[in-house]
């Protein structure tokens, strides 16, 4: 999988950090790459976050091959077998420290602007990089982040050499990639905007950060319009959260719908009654709903949820479960059975399953139910095909009199009912179970 950018590769790794949420932990970006990503991980964390300037010490003529690494307050991190191998006598080590310790205290100066650096001693330090390839820099900066004190360091970065991840556990407590790659190649390969980050953009980013440190968190709307980063677009969504609410439903509305459906805004309300949170979102843009290739682009559509459902569980703290329709509930079931997902169950409504991928419903854990119209027929049998291909637990609810939009007297009111209870019924972790089908 490609991420669309740092920013939302940033979220994406911040999922597989939620278990640090809430603990004494400082996060570290690598600059310039890795600031970005560190930056979406600390807000949604709701951890500070500072840089980690690192420069390595390479051997003169052979620049690449590093005999050591410093950081700042003076920390030196050397390796004594480089230095033995390369001949490396007092004097040259000196120069290029001297050198690289010049263009250090330049960079931190410019990227810190007369803040202090944020205390890590005793605290779990996340080193944060937008990847991994040889992970020299990123070593260097563990060793460092280890010098200073850190109690704990745990290394995370979207994607990185497979080699180089085994490599950095000996130095890392923890090392954190969503995606390994024997053969990585370069690690712009595998965003679609690899643009180079400039120094300037550190320095607001920090900036940033270090304003929003000052203020109290803003809790999210109990009930409010909402936008939301989701996969290269900002999208717009309406937040319901009841005092207490033990979950947070996120809609995937169907092809020609969003937000102001007034069939899933029914739902949502008899959702919200029960004490359920809810999150009603648009998949697209004004703009790019007017394409039609876009409605049915499945896997766009599960990237965007996705990327929602990564901001939701920052924002509120909740686990989160999917209700999708037509269209929506094939990227629905996408998203959940992406790797790390954690979604904890699926209802879909009148919708189009077969239109997910074989492999991500073979792949699917998240408790699935689909509710389908006895009069949608042709849809029904599309439900069977899908439904056979699942090894989660799941059920077909078929709605008596039903066709595909639920208009006839009552018919609505028992999908609002079946999703209620679905969801009720499995706010815990998604388990793998054995099937169970019904008609």
């Amino acid at each position: 999988m490609r991420y669309d950018d740092r920013r939302v590769a940033g979220r994406l790794l911040a999922e597989a950090l939620q278990e640090l949420r809430g603990r004494d932990v400082v996060v570290l970006g690598l600059p310039r790459g890795g600031v970005p990503v560190a930056a979406e991980v600390a807000r949604l964390l709701g951890a500070p976050l500072d840089v980690l300037v690192v420069r390595k010490l390479g051997v003169p003529e052979q620049p690449e091959w590093a005999f050591g690494a410093i950081g700042e307050h003076g920390v030196r991190v050397l390796n004594r077998d480089v230095i033995g191998e390369a001949g490396l006598d007092s004097a040259e080590q000196e120069a290029v420290e001297a050198a690289e310790r010049a263009e250090l205290e330049r960079r931190v100066r410019g990227y810190r602007q007369e803040r202090a650096a944020l205390p890590v001693a005793g605290r779990t330090a996340v080193v944060v990089d937008d990847g991994l390839a040889t992970g020299a820099t990123a070593e260097a900066a563990c060793r460092i982040a280890r010098d200073r004190g850190a109690a704990r360091i745990v290394l995370a970065a979207p994607v990185g050499a497979a080699r180089s991840v085994a490599r950095l556990r000996e130095v890392a407590d923890d090392v954190v990639c969503p995606q390994t790659h024997r053969m990585l190649g370069s690690v712009g390969a595998w965003y679609r905007d690899f643009a180079q980050v400039s120094d300037a953009e550190v320095t607001a980013l920090l900036a940033e950060a270090a304003r929003s440190s000052s203020r109290s968190p803003a809790a999210p709307p109990s009930d409010g319009e909402v936008l939301i980063p989701a996969a290269g677009a900002r999208v717009g969504a309406h937040l319901v959260v009841p005092d207490g609410a033990p979950q947070v439903v996120a809609f995937a509305h169907g092809s020609g719908s969003g937000r102001h459906s007034p069939r899933n805004r029914y739902v949502a309300t008899a959702l919200n009654r029960a004490g359920l949170a809810t999150l009603l979102l648009d998949l697209l843009t004004d703009d790019e709903a007017h394409d039609r290739n876009n409605v049915f682009d499945i896997l766009l559509l599960a990237r965007r949820l996705h990327a929602a459902s990564v901001w939701l569980r920052g924002e509120t703290g909740l686990p989160v479960a999917y209700f999708g329709a037509s269209t929506g509930a094939a990227a629905a079931l996408e998203a959940a059975a992406l790797s790390g997902s954690e979604v904890r169950s699926v209802v879909s409504r009148g919708g189009r399953p077969d239109l997910a991928t074989p492999a991500a419903l073979t792949r699917l854990r998240a408790p699935t139910l689909l509710i389908v119209g006895s009069r949608d027929t042709q849809v029904l049998s599309l439900n069977r095909l899908a439904a056979d291909r699942m090894h989660c637990e799941h059920r077909i609810a078929v709605v008596p009199g039903a066709t595909h939009l639920f208009e006839e007297p009552g018919t609505l009111t028992t999908v609002a009912e079946l999703a209620r209870d679905w969801f009720t019924a499995h706010l815990g972790r998604p388990t793998s179970s054995t099937p169970r089908r019904s008609a």
